[in-house]
């Protein structure tokens, strides 16, 4: 099977369900946001991390891609797969909280940075935000499961602890946000 179909060279590529649409559509930035996220926490998994980092990572990237299936899926009801909910967003939650455990508290905002794996995590975490905004701009016209938007919120929160947690178990110093006056 070839890669290349020549289906999408008009400008148009198909949904799941087999409606098409212009690749410029709301649903594709927010679902292609989505794949780019996904190749982002790719590239935070070729850096060493910590066992409780791969095996998070490890499951984030196969809830994207039903994250990615749902924005992709214009009728719902076609759907072949179960999307993200409670169960995923609480696992999430769960993570944060046992990865705090280990962190100082913040007393100011910290700059993005650290090592490798540390300044991915935060560089994943911002395209995660430009994700959630892409659908949630897709939600104003086109509904689409509200935990998919939950999801994503949460995750950036995760991505943002686990980029603490990894740059301090890698003996990175946190850069504090000092405003001039």
């Amino acid at each position: 099977m070839k890669i290349y179909t020549k289906q999408g060279d008009a400008g148009e590529t198909s949904l799941f369900g087999g409606s098409k649409t212009r690749k410029s559509n709301v649903r594709i930035n927010a679902y292609g946001t989505v794949d780019e996220l996904n190749s982002t926490i790719g590239m935070v998994l070729s850096y060493s991390l910590s066992d409780k980092g791969a095996k998070i990572l490890s499951q984030v990237q196969n809830d994207l891609f039903v994250v990615g299936a749902t924005l992709a899926t214009p009728d719902p009801e076609k759907s072949r797969i179960n999307p993200v909910g409670d169960t995923e967003i609480k696992g999430l939650e769960n993570w944060i909280d046992i990865l705090e455990e280990d962190l100082p508290p913040l007393k100011s905002f910290i700059l993005p940075g650290g090592g490798g794996a540390g300044s991915t995590l935060h560089f994943a975490r911002t395209v995660c935000r430009r994700a959630e905004r892409e659908t949630v701009l897709l939600d104003e016209t086109e509904k689409i499961p509200a935990d998919a938007i939950i999801y994503l919120n949460r995750l950036s929160d995760l991505l943002f602890v686990l980029a603490r947690y990894e740059n301090r178990l890698h003996g990175e110093k946190e850069t504090p946000w000092i405003p001039e006056r």
